[in-house]
Formats: structure tokens, C-alpha cells, sequence
């Protein structure tokens, strides 16, 4: 991509940990920009921030569980006094547990939606009044291919993704008088920490990627990538879009 892709620019990555929220901080890292690290538990980022310092850029781990509004303002304030702005969301943090329709209760709903919905649609809006002030910004959010496909024992997942990619569009149009690009990128299995007991299962693997065209599951990497495409001035005339990362999932 480039080291002055993002050049004087800070993102604020949740979900920093591992995954590809981790894959994305360092991805903006090597791509020019400082980084502020959203955590569930910010006690785990020195690791990653010294990734970043080695790449002559800085990383500030903050305290952000997304499932709690005050710490959704609390971190993005941090930034913002730590950096002086903020330009870039990669709002990444997501859970989705499997479980059948009929079994799911209300504790494992609320949970869901409260991380994957009331969470993403928070953020945005902390990090996006900041933009506002600054009349521009780069919101991508992390939907799924879940969002376009019905996937067996995912249902409450599935729905939340499928709202994250409509609510990319209303802020898009909502938000485009002030400069501020909205976009989301959908990944089909991606191997994670957080994916590497289901995907572990050769029988659950197999069924996998024979669904997938291109005949394997995604690297964080392959989702990190076009999440700084859609973060650069390259990507300034794309908004309200949601980029399939699905190695041709969805296309058949």
C-alpha cells in the first residue's frame, strides 16, 4: 500500500486485540498513521503498541469494551487528547457465538446486539460528532458475509451484520455533507483466534470452503488491506458501499 498512504492521520481500531481488528491496527501502522488501540481490556495492548513503535509510529491502548457507552466516549476522548484528532474508525469489534434459533435466550441476544449494534452505532457516532468538527473523516465498518447469506445457527449474528451494512449507508448519506466517507467490508471465514476451534474441525473446514469459489478461508491480512484501501484518499469517492471480501461466497 504504501508507508505514506496515511500519513499524518490517526485511526481508532476497536477490537484491537487479535484478529483482524490486530491485523488492521498494524496495517495503519505500516501505512503512515498513529493508531489508537480500542481494548476490550487495555491491559493486553502493550505487545501491539511496540509492534507499532518499531514502525516509527505511535500506538495508545485505551480502555474500550464497546458493550459500555461510557467507555465508547471515554476512549475516543482519550484519543482525541492524546493525538489532537481522530480520522479514521475501524469499528471492528463484534461477537457471534453459534447457536440454534430455537435455543437462543435473551441474555445471548442482548449480548449480541448490544456489542455488534448499540456498540458500532455508538462508536460511530462518538468518533463521528469529532469529525463533523472536523468536517472529514473514514468510517469502515466490519459487516460479513453473514450480512448477505443465511448461515445455519448464526441467525442473531447474521441480522446484526445485515444492519451493519444498511446502517453503513444511512450514515454515508447522512454524513457526506461534512466529508466524512462511510464504508464496510464483508469477510467470509477469516482464520482468527476466535475462529480456530470452529475452523480446527477438518469436517466443519471442509464444509467451508467448498462453498468458497476461490477454495480456502481469508487471512486477516486479505481484510486488513482494503479496510486501508477504504481509509486512503484513493477510496475518497467511495461511500455507503460494502466491499465483499468473501473469496466468492456470495456470488453464487
Amino acid at each position: 500500500m504504501g508507508s505514506q498512504l496515511l500519513e499524518g492521520k490517526v485511526a481508532l481500531v476497536t477490537g484491537a486485540a487479535r484478529g483482524i481488528g490486530r491485523a488492521c491496527a498494524l496495517a495503519m501502522a505500516e501505512a503512515g498513521a498513529d493508531v489508537v488501540l480500542g481494548l476490550k481490556d487495555r491491559s493486553t495492548g502493550e505487545e501491539l503498541v511496540g509492534e507499532i513503535k518499531k514502525m516509527g509510529r505511535r500506538g495508545l491502548p485505551v480502555q474500550m469494551d464497546i458493550s459500555h457507552l461510557d467507555q465508547i466516549q471515554t476512549a475516543v476522548d482519550r484519543g482525541i487528547s492524546h493525538f489532537g484528532h481522530i480520522d479514521i474508525l475501524v469499528n471492528n469489534a463484534g461477537i457471534g457465538a453459534p447457536n440454534k434459533a430455537e435455543d437462543v435466550n435473551e441474555t445471548d441476544f442482548d449480548a449480541t446486539i448490544n456489542v455488534n449494534l448499540k456498540g458500532t452505532f455508538f462508536t460511530a457516532q462518538a468518533v463521528g460528532r469529532e469529525m463533523i468538527k472536523q468536517q472529514s473523516g473514514r468510517i469502515i465498518n466490519i459487516s460479513s458475509q453473514a450480512g448477505f447469506v443465511a448461515l445455519e445457527t448464526e441467525s442473531i449474528y447474521c441480522m446484526t451484520k445485515a444492519a451493519i451494512s444498511h446502517l453503513t449507508k444511512c450514515l454515508a448519506l447522512e454524513w457526506a455533507k461534512y466529508n466524512i466517507t462511510v464504508n464496510a467490508v464483508a469477510p467470509t471465514f477469516v482464520s482468527t483466534p476466535g475462529t480456530r476451534k470452529w475452523l480446527g474441525n477438518e469436517e466443519f473446514y471442509q464444509s467451508v470452503v467448498r462453498r468458497i469459489p476461490l477454495g480456502r478461508v481469508g487471512d486477516p491480512q486479505e481484510v486488513a488491506a482494503p479496510v486501508v484501501f477504504l481509509a486512503s484518499p484513493q477510496a475518497s469517492l467511495i461511500t455507503g458501499a460494502t466491499l465483499m471480501i468473501d473469496g466468492g461466497w456470495t456470488i453464487q
